[in-house]
């Protein structure tokens, strides 16, 4: 099946225009996903099967194409230089600032993928506010991809998964189901919220988020989409709040309010 320059530009213009994702240079990527899917739904050819997706009022087609399209690679404990950096010296600048209104942590991970970012996080605010359970540490875990986000909320993962996790953190947060499968218990699958969301949406989400995780997404921006989206983020990041994104991305300083901290650490002031 040929991917011609014309039905190339229609899937670059609609996933760009819809999602903000660049594929502009990513022809080998879109052949290499798309036509395994295409010839096993019984499409005849690219140009059919982007018509469908422009033209499917409900939506489904294309939140299919962006499954197909989009990586989904992470794992526990990812970048745990942030995981340290949150422990050591975030969470307690939340417990200062929140003791007294509310004692409401406000995390956003923005890109969860399929749940070992979110779960991983949850993990180090149950050890930190282990000794005072009033604290609300329910956090909100977005992404663009419906199939992954089904994945993260059954929390179940493989024994060789979980493992770069802390034995404490595997025999506490986890239930063996089978020789290979362990689940996240319900208590921490309860403290995340998950949600389909598109980052080119407005954020509609209530409160101001002490700390946004942002990791490994904005590769696939442009830098106006790239501008436009951390202005919004920045809009709902509580002041002194946090951004994090991936150790090997960088913000050009020019094009965000936010403050550089040290690299791919960020804050608002």
């Amino acid at each position: 099946m040929q991917l011609t320059d014309s039905e190339f530009s229609r899937i670059v213009n609609h996933v760009k225009g819809r999602y903000g994702i660049d594929l502009s240079q990513k022809r080998v990527l879109i052949t290499g996903r798309l036509e395994n899917y295409l010839l096993r739904n019984g499409y005849q050819s690219y140009g059919e099967y982007i018509s469908k997706v422009e033209k499917d009022p409900t939506g489904n087609e294309g939140k299919n194409l962006v499954n197909v399209l989009t990586t989904n690679h992470t794992y526990f404990m990812r970048e745990f230089e942030h995981l340290e950096y949150l422990r050591k010296i975030i969470l307690p600048w939340i417990r200062e600032k929140e003791q007294n209104r509310g004692k409401d942590v406000r995390i956003w991970s923005a890109a969860s993928s399929t749940g070992e970012e979110p779960y991983t996080i949850q993990m180090v605010l149950q050890d930190f506010f282990s000794m005072d359970k009033s604290w609300d540490t329910q956090i909100l875990a977005t992404d663009l991809s419906t199939k992954v986000l089904l994945k993260a909320k059954s929390g179940i993962y493989l024994g060789e998964q979980i493992a770069p996790l802390p034995d404490t953190w595997k025999k506490r947060y986890f239930k063996r189901i089978n020789n290979e499968e362990f689940q996240v218990i319900p208590e921490l699958r309860n403290k995340i919220v998950f949600k389909q969301f598109n980052l080119m949406d407005q954020i509609t989400f209530k409160g101001l988020f002490h700390v946004v995780f942002l990791r490994n997404v904005m590769i696939y921006f442009d830098n106006e989409t790239k501008r436009q989206l951390l202005d919004r983020i920045y809009q709902h990041t509580a002041s002194g709040g946090y951004l994090f994104i991936g150790t090997t991305e960088s913000i050009d300083k020019e094009a965000t309010a936010f403050e550089y901290v040290q690299p791919s650490i960020y804050r608002k002031k």
